[in-house]
C-alpha cells in the first residue's frame, strides 16, 4: 500500500490480485526496497522464493532473482524463502535467503548469485554461519549488517 501525507486511506502499489506466482500477484511479500532511479519496489517475495521488481504504476513485476514458478532451491540462482532485499549505490542486489541460511549477492544485471555470508543449508552460531537470517542493511562504507534471528544477534561483515 502507498499512503500520501495526511491521508489514512492508501492505494495498492503492488500486488492486490490474490496470493500467487503470476506476474500480477505476490506471495507473502516480506521485505521491500525502494529504488528511486527506476521508481520501483524490489520485493522479497517470501512464499514464491524470489525477488521481483515492481515499477510503480505498472500492473505486474519483473523477476530479478529466483524462480518464477515459486519452487525452493539451494542453487546459486534460487532461494528458500527470501526475507529482505537491498541495493547498493551501484545497483548490485543483496538478498537474505532465510531458509538456506545465507546472504546472496547479485552483480548488476546478473541472475547467478554468490554467497557472501553464511553457508548454504548450514545452521550454526559461529562467525561464519547463521540460524535463520532475516534482515540486513548496508552502511555508507558498504559493510553488511545481518540480523541472525535464532542466534539473537546482528553480525557485521566488512566490505569485500
Amino acid at each position: 500500500m502507498r499512503y500520501t501525507s495526511n491521508n489514512s486511506f492508501g492505494t495498492i502499489a503492488a500486488g492486490g490480485n490474490g496470493q500467487g506466482t503470476n506476474s500480477n500477484q505476490l506471495y507473502e511479500p516480506i521485505g521491500i526496497h525502494f529504488d528511486a532511479i527506476s521508481n520501483s519496489l524490489f520485493i522479497a517475495n517470501f512464499g514464491a522464493n524470489n525477488v521481483v521488481r515492481w515499477t510503480l504504476g505498472a500492473s505486474n513485476w519483473e523477476i530479478i532473482a529466483g524462480n518464477e514458478n515459486g519452487t525452493s532451491s539451494t542453487t546459486s540462482t534460487g532461494f528458500s524463502r527470501t526475507t529482505n532485499v537491498v541495493l547498493d549505490p551501484m545497483g548490485n542486489v543483496y538478498i537474505v535467503d532465510y531458509g538456506n541460511h545465507r546472504v546472496q549477492f547479485f552483480s548488476v544485471g546478473e541472475r547467478n548469485g554468490t554467497t557472501i555470508a553464511g553457508m548454504t543449508g548450514m545452521i550454526g552460531s559461529n562467525a561464519t554461519l547463521f540460524n535463520f537470517p532475516f534482515s540486513m542493511t548496508l552502511d555508507n562504507q558498504l559493510n553488511l549488517y545481518v540480523s541472525d534471528r535464532n542466534n539473537n544477534r546482528v553480525q557485521k561483515f566488512m566490505r569485500y
